[in-house]
């Protein structure tokens, strides 16, 4: 059984990233508890999808060929004539027709019915999946393996559907990544680059919402260069840059399953890692005035040394840090918190914040 506050933590950096969790319904989601990532993305769903439905699910024009009786749209001629469709009275026309057959939708259809053939769901949550599906019956059935998440596009009509298609994403990866057995690879794929991305966009968004005065951004650091720039460098994007009057703390967060490297039975910080903090303070704080720190990361494992330490390298304050997500939020708030103060001196707040270590959905 896995750890329930590991997977409501993962509900947690879900809400953040995609803020349309947030939406009236999804109270009643955090409150639950998980066994597995499958029910939680049931969840999600059936509160996401249900809400939808009482919007409306959306349409959209969609090209259509079809003989008909009547004349609509553009006649194809050349259609028509291979058919043999004139002796019947039809003609074969290429219209658009305003339905709910959209790819969204279909998307949609297509994952409800992947966590009831497949997810570990528990029986109240597969009742409101098939309960959902009956507003899908005009919506085609595809296959998840056919879906093509790049050419799913969002306007101001299909907005909220973009939290929904980015759940069914994350379900789709991770119910396809199967052992030979059969038998899913959850602990595998909750370490694999989708976790990675979301543990990212969690920090980000968190700063964003409780330490707004901090100015959080995700912006390209400059290579500190003499003459002319070589087309073949490397960029450099931080994960999180928070500033405050003259300070500045530049956060690259990691997910990996070693926080630490073995060498001669020794723990040793991953120099890679170490390297690459270290290149962006020192080539960010040639073009600024004030203090630069550099935060490296780390999601919390099960590793008996983990790091905590801060050291100052060349002038500059290079922190490596780990975040427990296996506790209360509360503490989880309390951390990061913690790690936008490394450099305040102190940091003076603008304006008001939500107190440190609670958390309003």
């Amino acid at each position: 059984m896995a750890d329930n506050h590991k997977i409501k933590n993962i509900y947690y950096m879900l809400s953040y990233a995609y803020q349309t969790l947030r939406e009236t319904g999804f109270d009643n989601v955090k409150a639950e508890d998980f066994e597995n990532i499958h029910d939680l993305f049931a969840a999600i769903l059936v509160h996401g999808v249900g809400t939808q439905i009482k919007r409306g699910l959306h349409r959209d024009y969609l090209s259509k060929e079809e003989a008909l009786s009547g004349l609509m749209g553009q006649i194809r001629i050349t259609e028509t004539i291979k058919r043999q469709t004139r002796p019947q009275g039809k003609l074969v026309c290429d219209f658009d027709e305003f339905t709910e057959n959209s790819p969204h939708n279909q998307v949609l259809k297509s994952v409800m019915r992947l966590l009831l053939r497949h997810g570990n769901v528990k029986p109240d949550n597969k009742k409101l999946l098939r309960k959902l599906l009956l507003y899908f019956n005009n919506v085609s059935r595809i296959s998840p393996l056919e879906i093509r998440w790049d050419i799913l596009k969002y306007h101001r009509n299909n907005a909220s559907y973009r939290m929904l298609i980015e759940i069914c994403r994350l379900t789709v990866e991770g119910l396809l990544l199967t052992t030979e057995t059969g038998e899913h690879k959850l602990a595998s794929w909750l370490n694999g680059e989708e976790t990675f991305y979301l543990y990212q966009r969690f920090v980000f968004a968190f700063y964003k919402r409780h330490r707004p005065e901090l100015k959080p951004s995700a912006s390209y650091i400059n290579w500190d260069i003499t003459g002319e720039k070589s087309g073949y460098l490397p960029s450099m994007q931080s994960d999180i840059i928070l500033q405050n009057g003259g300070k500045t703390i530049i956060i690259d967060t990691k997910y990996y399953g070693e926080t630490m490297k073995t060498h001669h039975e020794r723990a040793k910080y991953i120099s890679g890692h170490l390297y690459q903090i270290y290149a962006y303070v020192m080539n960010y704080s040639k073009g600024v005035s004030g203090d630069v720190t550099g935060v490296l990361l780390y999601a919390k494992t099960d590793e008996t040394i983990t790091p905590d330490e801060s050291m100052v390298i060349s002038g500059n304050t290079i922190s490596l840090k780990t975040l427990d997500l296996n506790t209360d939020f509360i503490n989880i708030s309390k951390q990061l918190h913690a790690i936008a103060d490394i450099a305040s001196s102190p940091l003076i707040t603008t304006q008001p914040h939500i107190p440190r270590g609670h958390c309003i959905f």
